[in-house]
């Protein structure tokens, strides 16, 4: 269609992944932008399809380190398509069908989805820990590893988001969800200071728990329209605890403010219905909008260089604060995009850059958000439903079918 260490949906490139050398600008807005383009050229709409079909059928031997991500890498190749308008046109009956009945079998016994078809086992990544946990906190756990194989392994919080979706993309029914299991799972998911982790865990906080996890649970628990299997008060103050002094969000409490993970609190905190306000609003504003570069894309962090995927992350929020209009220069943006563009389909993380399934939905997501004025039709994509990252239609068919009846 990656282990919990390579890239899902909500994993942010870190310091070594980022090009070699730093951008000059890190006041964003503050800093005059370079010369915006009279036009921009057509986007490639055909070239992109092309390759998320290809990605679909098979990936080159590159992306051989995230086959343990494989649901992930279905749902950013399944919502590039719905994005670009292809998702019918473009996708014949058979592969539909298969790629449905694929996603089903990744559900988990005990509730939500599995990565893709092997073991991803709770005693696996215990041992990562074992060093670390005393043996009165996870009891024998430490010391045995479950052998679990692809039809018992537990559920991945972000693969379960991303299956949810992915089956609404493809339009098919639920009628095969286990909603009661999906909620025990999430509720299983939450440790006692409110935050989350990819699956259930008896040594929490060992856990990798953090704001995307978090941000999963609560798209899975809006789309349920039932909150009851988590403690959404708890939920609410992790997400305070990880606001940074410059009013952007790192993944953990005391940590360093980041776009993608301040994408993710605040989607959260607006589906949670506590939106952020007043002060605490025009100071997220301005720490997002800090971060868009003289070259028009956006940096994940202060002082950083521009990257494709951030531009969805910071885009995307400040959508959800109502602030995109009066701040953003989606022009500049969509040059920079347009700069990112592989010959061959796909878009990379910058100009340059091989393209990939993450940096090309994301790109497109973000055009979605916010199309330039000054493009052609090609550059006008189906409205996105910021919180969620759907497109309007795939986020309404999951509504109207994910919860009970």
């Amino acid at each position: 269609m990656a282990s919990d260490s390579t890239p899902g949906p909500f994993d942010f490139p870190s310091d070594s992944a980022l090009r070699a050398g730093s951008s000059s600008s890190v006041t964003g807005k503050g800093e005059a932008m370079e010369e915006r383009p009279m036009s921009l050229p057509p986007l490639a709409l055909k070239r992109h399809i092309a390759q998320s079909n290809r990605c679909l059928a098979g990936l080159p031997d590159r992306f051989l380190d995230v086959d343990a991500s494989r649901m992930a890498l279905g749902f950013y190749c399944l919502s590039s398509l719905d994005v670009l308008g292809a998702r019918e046109t473009r996708v014949s009956k058979a592969d539909r069908e298969a790629w449905i009945a694929w996603i089903w079998e990744q559900q988990a016994p005990g509730g939500g989805f599995r990565p893709g078809p092997f073991s991803t086992t709770t005693g696996d990544r215990l041992g990562e820990f074992a060093n670390d946990i005393p043996a009165n906190d996870v009891g024998t756990a430490s010391t045995s590893k479950p052998e679990l194989d692809s039809d018992t392994a537990p559920g991945h919080l972000i693969m379960t988001y991303c299956a949810l979706l992915s089956l609404a993309v493809l339009r098919a029914e639920y009628a095969r969800l286990d909603r009661q299991g999906l909620k025990q799972f999430v509720g299983l998911c939450q440790g006692s200071d409110g935050g989350f982790s990819t699956q259930p865990l008896t040594a929490y906080p060992y856990a990798d728990a953090d704001l995307r996890m978090l941000y999963c649970a609560c798209v899975i628990c809006s789309l349920l329209e039932d909150w009851s299997c988590i403690n959404t008060s708890a939920a609410i103050e992790f997400v305070r605890n990880c606001r940074t002094y410059e009013g952007g969000y790192a993944q953990t409490p005391g940590g360093e403010a980041l776009g993608g993970t301040s994408y993710c609190a605040i989607a959260a905190l607006d589906l949670l219905r506590v939106p952020l306000g007043g002060r605490e609003r025009s100071q997220t504003i301005r720490w997002l909008m800090q971060t868009q570069q003289s070259d028009g894309g956006f940096s994940g962090r202060i002082g950083k260089i521009s990257d494709a995927c951030y531009c969805f992350w910071q885009v995307a929020a400040l959508d959800i604060l109502d602030a995109r209009v009066e701040t953003l220069d989606a022009e500049q943006l969509a040059s920079y995009l347009a700069s990112c563009q592989h010959v061959y389909g796909g878009i990379g993380k910058a100009p340059g850059e091989m393209a990939d399934p993450y940096h090309t939905y994301l790109s497109l997501a973000v055009l979605s958000i916010s199309p330039p004025s000054n493009g052609d039709t090609s550059w006008q994509l189906p409205q996105l439903d910021a919180r969620i990252n759907g497109t309007a239609t795939t986020v309404a068919w999951a509504r109207e079918r994910i919860p009970l009846p």
